[in-house]
């Protein structure tokens, strides 16, 4: 057996500049110098061996040939659909009501449980959560997290919250149906929550403190829910310019405000809303109360309401009233979507049960926030494949009456089916729920077959919308 050594690159390297060290310093030691010009040829003569030892592959075992780069696209994977199985909100409560003392991510465990209870789904299918949640103040660590957990999902569901203001609860659903239709998870529980009873005032720290005088403390409800920081001004200001541009008079919105409240006591009155809610349980002093209505709907006095003074403009041009302008409210809500097989398997008989057929989002001037929803709807329905003809059924954020006259006029909807069952005027706007509040009241009055689309602006000049078919089951 023949063995060659073959040296190493560092060896090669010490023993060449040894040579060559030796030849330069030692010129006279003629004795040494056929021994460095052998010693120099012997290291210059290996190099093509080592070159050659080096660049052919050696024997490794097959297991560490493994790793390979490929310059080639990998197989496109095609876009499943996404189902919604089931979906769940808690009753909205009055500004300082029934909800003051629950925190917001305890208001999305109870619709979560809700939700996640009515589909029937193993929970080790779950996967994520994806809860909106504008008002975070105060609120603690990962807000999404708290109401998985508190929902009584395992420890391994991943949760993120999504702050998108008033769209943020839609938005978090079209996030999880997206990985849905990306096959990246099998089911997944998206919503909203908001107790804006218990956003906290913001006062700055002491090193930003004068050293004597007063100190000025910012509400962050307002900061950071309701105020157009590009501008300047307050969202009803916003609602005031929309107003003039579309020429929506004050009596239009009083009317359309009176309209959502008679709506919506029709609503309960008939027991229309049974189905979606979940209750939640306030415990007190004097014992537990269940809370199981919508706290907000019998305030309708409509010759009061037509007498209010505007809350914005008070300059005599003003339309926009505490009447015809949402209220502020604490409530939750969450939908469980999941896979065609697992709709297939779970899904029939579900009450809400729903193909997500298309979703958009779009963006347009901050001031003109309140008519974004009529770039996003169009954008919607185009990826769809639909008309507005063949919707059934629309809902729409009442932020302000403004906004569903204004997105009327621009749609051509004016004789369409919007809000049937009363809005946020009459219902209520809890910030980060009230985009997946609309979607949860939109599954319960479709029938088999038909389309629904949901859509809501939001501060900062945007919004999200969501075409929905429903179904009895999946093939």
């Amino acid at each position: 057996m023949h063995v060659h050594l073959i040296p190493s690159p560092l060896t090669l390297l010490y023993y060449t500049s040894t040579c060559l060290l030796l030849l330069h310093h030692r010129p006279h030691h003629y004795h040494s110098i056929p021994y460095s010009f052998s010693l120099l040829i012997l290291c210059l003569a290996t190099i093509p061996t080592m070159l050659a030892s080096r660049l052919t592959p050696r024997t490794i075992p097959a297991r560490q040939w493994r790793r390979h780069f490929s310059a080639a696209r990998p197989a496109l994977k095609e876009i499943q659909d996404a189902y919604i199985l089931s979906a769940a909100r808690t009753p909205t409560a009055k500004f300082n009501g029934s909800f003051v003392s629950v925190p917001a991510p305890q208001l999305g465990a109870v619709a979560i449980k809700s939700a996640v209870s009515k589909s029937n789904l193993p929970t080790e299918k779950i996967t994520d959560v994806y809860m909106g949640n504008v008002l975070q103040g105060s609120v603690g660590q990962a807000p999404a997290r708290q109401a998985s957990i508190f929902a009584g999902l395992a420890p391994t569901v991943e949760a993120m919250t999504v702050n998108k203001v008033c769209a943020s609860g839609l938005k978090a659903v079209a996030l999880a149906a997206q990985n849905i239709q990306l096959g990246l998870a099998e089911a997944q529980v998206a919503g909203g929550m908001e107790n804006m009873s218990r956003v906290p005032y913001y006062m700055p720290r002491s090193s930003q403190l004068p050293p004597f005088g007063e100190i000025k403390l910012e509400d962050g409800l307002i900061k950071d829910g309701l105020w157009d920081v590009y501008n300047q001004i307050h969202m009803g200001i916003c609602a005031e310019q929309t107003a003039k541009k579309y020429e929506v008079s004050r009596e239009e919105q009083d009317e359309y405000a009176i309209r959502s409240y008679e709506r919506a006591q029709k609503a309960w009155a008939e027991g229309l809303f049974g189905e979606e809610i979940a209750p939640v349980t306030v415990k007190g002093k004097k014992g537990d109360t269940v809370v199981e209505r919508d706290e907000g709907v019998e305030n309708l006095k409509a010759d009061k309401l037509r007498g209010l003074k505007p809350a914005f403009l008070r300059d005599g041009t003003g339309t926009v009233t505490a009447g015809n302008a949402s209220t502020m409210n604490d409530g939750a809500s969450a939908v469980v979507v999941a896979s065609r097989e697992l709709a297939r398997e779970f899904g029939t008989g579900n009450r809400a049960l729903a193909r997500i057929v298309s979703t958009a989002d779009a963006a347009i001037d901050p001031v003109d926030f309140p008519v974004a929803p009529a770039k996003a709807v169009p954008i919607a329905l185009e990826r769809a494949g639909i008309s507005k003809e063949q919707v059934a059924v629309w809902e729409f954020n009442e932020a302000f009456a403004a906004v569903i006259k204004a997105n009327e006029k621009i749609l051509g909807l004016q004789n369409a089916r919007v809000n049937p069952l009363g809005g946020a005027i009459s219902l209520g706007h809890a910030l980060g729920s009230s985009g997946s509040r609309i979607l949860v009241t939109l599954l319960h009055q479709l029938q088999p077959g038909e389309y629904g689309v949901a859509a809501i602006c939001n501060g900062g000049g945007a919004a999200s919308a969501m075409v929905v078919q429903k179904l009895d089951r999946v093939d």
